[in-house]
C-alpha cells in the first residue's frame, strides 16, 4: 500500500501544500475588508438636510451585454471622480462605482438644477447615438439602491402589474432621428424613524425606494452662459417653480444629438413619504412581471417530474425484486443455471475498471466540489444570507465556497482512482486540480480580453491575480489535502470477483446503442430544469431580478433524484442486455442532459435577445458554455454514484459460486 501511493512523498508534498493553504488563508483575511465589502446591508438614518450621496454605475446593453464606465461617455464629469470600494464579484461582473455631481439633500425637493453644459464634438455625438442603437441604459445607486423605472404590464387590464426595471434608457430614436435624455427627474421615497416626542434629536428619515423618470428636453438659455456658478443661469425652458415632468410635453422640443451642439443637463429631486419598510423596499425590485405564469410553470414542473419518478422507482423495485428471487432460486440447479440471461451473467466482468479511469476519476471528483458548492449556496440563500442588498454577494459566495470545496474534489477523484487500480496518482491530483478550474479561466480570461478590446468594462490585472491567488493559494492544496486522504484510505471492496478474461458483448439492439440511450437518458434532467432556467437565463442576460431560490433549492432536489433515476434505470437495462461498460455510461446518460441545456441557449438566443454583433453573441455562447460544462459534470456525477451504490447492491444479494 505504502509503495502503491508514494507515502513519503505524498505526506511531505501534502504538508508543504497545507502550510501554503494556511499561509495563504490568513493573507486572504487581512484583504477580506476591501474585496467582500458589504455596503447596504444595514440601515442608512438621514436627517432632515444631510446629502444623499448618488453614485452612478455602468451603462448596460442587452443587445451587447459588453458593458461600459458611465464616463466612458461624455456625460457631466466631476472634476475629481471618486471611485468607490467594491467587492471582488462586482469588478467580476463589470460593476464600477463612482462619484457624480447630483445633489440630493434629505427631505428638500428642488427643481431645474443645472448639473453642466457639455460641448459635443464629432466623437461625442458619434459615441451618444450608438449607445441609443443598442439601447443602453444608465444605472445608478442611490442609498445603494439601484435606479429603476417604473413599468405598468397591462397584459391583463383587470390585473394590471407594476414592477421595476433597472435603470433607464440613454436615449431614444424617432423619425431616424437621435434624441439624449438629459433631464431626469429623481423620485426619493423615504420614511420618517419612529421619534419620542420629547426627543431634542433632529428626526431621521430612512430611503426605500429610488425611481427615476428620464426626458429629452432642449434647453434654451436666457443670456450669457456662467460656467462658474451653474445657479445663476436661466433656462426658459424649465424653471425652479417648477419641474418639467409636471409639464407638457408639448411645451419643449426634445434633445438631438448633433455634433458641435451643446446639451444642458438638468434634474429634478421629488421626495415621496411612504409607509414601506426599509426590510421591505426590495420587494419591488424582486417583482416578476409574469409572476403567476413563473408559479404555475414551477408546480406543473414539479408534478410531472415526482410522477415520473415515482413510477420509476416503482417499476424498479419490482423489476429487480423479482429478478433477484428468481437468480437465488435457480443459483442451486445446474441444469437451470446454464440457462439463465441477463445482469448476473455479467457479475465476472461488471465491476472490470473501465476505460480512462484517471479521466473518470478526475470528472467526478470535480463534479462532486461543483455539486457541494451550488448546494451550499443554495442553503445559505434560502435562507437569507445572500440578500440583494448585498451586490455582488451571491457570485462571491459560488467563488469562495467551490475555492474550499477543492478538498471534496481531491478526495473523491483519489477514492475512485485507486478503486479503478490506478497508479499515477500525482496525475490524478493534478488534473483534479487544475482540469475543470484551468478550462473555466482559459475561457474566462479569452472573454475578458474581448471586453478588453472593446473598450467595455474588463476585470483588471489586480482582480485577476487575486483569482489565480485563490485558485493556487487555497484550492490546489485543499486538493492535495483531499488526495491525501483519500490515498490512505482502503479501496473499495466489490461485492464480486472480476475474471482474468473479458466477456464477449452480444450485438445490442438499435436502442440500446450508446448514443442513443445517452441522449435519451438527458431528457428527462433537462425537462425538470427548464422552466426555471428560462427565469435564470432572464435575470443573467435580460438584467433582471431574481430571488426565489426556495423554488430553485426545490428544483435542485428533483434534479438529483431524475438524475438519479434515469441512470440506475439505463444502467439496469444495459446490464440486462450484457453489456458491463456502465462506468462511463452512468456518467453520460444524465450529464448528456447539458446538450439539451446549451441547445436551449441557442434557442434562447434566437427568440429572446437581439444580439446582432459578432463579440457579443462569442461572450453569451462562452458564458453558456461554462454553464453547460459544469451542469454536465454536476448531473454526471450525480448519475454515476447513483448507478455505483445500484449496481454494488444488486450484485451484493444475488449468490454467485
Amino acid at each position: 500500500n505504502a509503495e502503491y501511493m508514494g507515502a513519503e512523498n505524498i505526506e511531505c508534498l501534502t504538508a508543504a501544500m497545507g502550510k501554503a493553504a494556511v499561509v495563504t488563508f490568513f493573507f486572504l483575511l487581512c484583504v477580506a475588508s476591501s474585496l467582500a465589502y458589504l455596503p447596504g446591508v444595514a440601515p442608512q438614518d438621514y436627517e432632515e438636510g444631510s446629502e444623499i450621496k448618488l453614485t452612478v454605475n455602468k451603462l448596460t446593453s442587452v443587445k451587447t451585454q459588453f458593458p461600459y464606465e458611465y464616463y466612458k461617455a461624455p456625460y457631466c464629469r466631476p472634476d475629481h471622480v471618486v471611485e468607490e470600494q467594491e467587492n471582488l464579484a462586482q469588478v467580476l461582473v463589470g460593476d464600477r462605482l463612482e462619484s457624480s455631481d447630483y445633489q440630493v439633500l434629505m427631505g428638500l425637493p428642488s427643481a431645474c438644477n443645472i448639473l453642466c453644459k457639455q460641448s459635443l464634438d464629432d466623437g461625442d455625438a458619434s459615441k451618444f447615438r450608438e449607445l441609443i442603437d443598442d439601447e443602453y441604459r444608465v444605472n445608478w445607486l442611490l442609498d445603494y439602491l439601484p435606479a429603476a423605472t417604473r413599468v405598468h404590464d397591462e397584459a391583463h387590464p383587470n390585473n394590471i402589474i407594476t414592477y421595476y426595471e433597472r435603470g433607464f434608457l440613454v436615449g431614444f430614436k424617432k423619425n431616424d432621428k437621435y434624441y439624449l435624455n438629459n433631464h431626469v427627474k429623481l423620485i426619493v421615497k423615504y420614511h420618517w424613524n419612529e421619534q419620542d416626542p420629547q426627543a431634542t434629536e433632529k428626526r431621521t428619515a430612512r430611503i426605500v425606494g429610488f425611481e427615476v423618470e428620464p426626458f429629452s428636453v432642449q434647453h434654451v438659455v436666457e443670456g450669457q452662459w456662467n460656467d462658474k456658478q451653474l445657479d445663476q443661469n436661466k433656462l426658459t425652458t424649465c424653471k425652479a417653480a417648477g419641474s418639467i415632468a409636471s409639464g407638457v410635453e408639448a411645451l419643449y422640443q426634445n434633445q438631438p444629438v448633433d455634433a458641435k451642439g451643446d446639451i444642458v443637463f438638468t434634474y429634478d429631486v421629488e421626495f415621496v413619504e411612504s409607509t414601506e419598510k426599509w426590510a421591505s423596499r426590495w420587494d419591488h425590485y424582486l417583482l416578476m412581471g409574469d409572476n403567476q405564469i413563473h408559479w404555475f410553470s414551477i408546480i406543473n414542473s414539479l408534478m410531472i417530474v415526482l410522477f415520473l419518478t415515482g413510477m420509476v422507482a416503482m417499476i424498479m423495485l419490482r423489476t429487480l425484486h423479482r429478478d433477484i428471487r428468481r437468480y437465488n432460486e435457480i443459483a442451486a440447479n445446474t441444469e437451470e443455471a446454464q440457462e439463465e440471461t441477463g445482469w448476473k451473467l455479467v457479475h465476472g466482468d461488471v465491476f472490470r475498471p473501465p476505460v480512462h479511469p484517471l479521466l473518470l476519476s478526475v470528472y467526478v471528483g470535480s463534479g462532486v466540489q461543483c455539486f457541494a458548492m451550488a448546494v451550499s449556496t443554495l442553503f445559505f440563500a434560502v435562507l437569507g444570507f445572500l440578500s440583494p442588498a448585498n451586490r455582488g454577494g451571491l457570485l462571491l459566495a459560488m467563488l469562495l465556497l467551490f475555492v474550499f470545496m477543492g478538498v471534496f474534489a481531491g478526495y473523491y477523484s483519489a477514492r475512485l482512482y485507486k478503486t479503478l487500480k490506478g497508479d499515477q496518482w500525482k496525475r490524478c491530483t493534478m488534473m483534479t486540480a487544475f482540469g475543470f478550474p484551468g478550462v473555466v479561466f482559459c475561457i474566462f480570461f479569452v472573454l475578458n480580453g474581448f471586453s478588453y478590446f472593446h473598450q467595455s468594462t474588463y476585470v483588471p490585472f489586480g482582480s485577476m491575480f487575486f483569482l489565480l491567488v485563490l485558485w493556487f493559494g487555497i484550492s490546489v492544496p485543499l486538493v492535495f489535502l483531499g488526495s491525501y486522504f483519500g490515498y490512505k484510505k482502503p479501496e473499495v471492496k466489490h461485492p464480486v470477483r472480476t475474471n482474468q478474461i473479458p466477456r464477449q458483448i452480444p450485438e445490442q439492439a438499435w436502442y440500446m446503442k450508446p448514443i442513443f440511450s445517452i441522449l435519451v437518458g438527458g431528457i428527462l434532467p433537462f425537462g425538470a430544469v427548464f422552466i426555471e432556467l428560462f427565469f435564470i437565463m432572464s435575470s443573467i442576460w435580460l438584467h433582471q431580478f431574481y430571488y426565489v431560490f426556495g423554488f430553485l433549492f426545490l428544483v435542485m432536489i428533483i434534479l438529483v433524484i431524475t438524475c438519479a433515476e434515469i441512470s440506475i434505470v439505463m444502467c439496469y437495462f444495459q446490464l440486462c442486455s450484457e453489456d458491463y461498460h456502465w462506468w462511463w455510461r452512468s456518467y453520460l446518460t444524465s450529464g448528456s442532459s447539458a446538450i439539451y441545456l446549451f441547445a436551449y441557449s441557442i434557442l434562447y438566443f434566437a427568440t429572446r435577445l437581439q444580439i446582432t454583433k459578432f463579440l457579443s453573441a462569442l461572450m453569451f455562447f462562452g458564458y453558456m458554455f461554462i454553464i453547460s460544462y459544469a451542469f454536465f459534470i454536476v448531473t454526471g456525477t450525480i448519475g454515476f454514484f447513483a448507478c455505483f451504490v445500484f449496481v454494488r447492491q444488486i450484485y451484493a444479494y444475488v449468490k454467485v459460486d
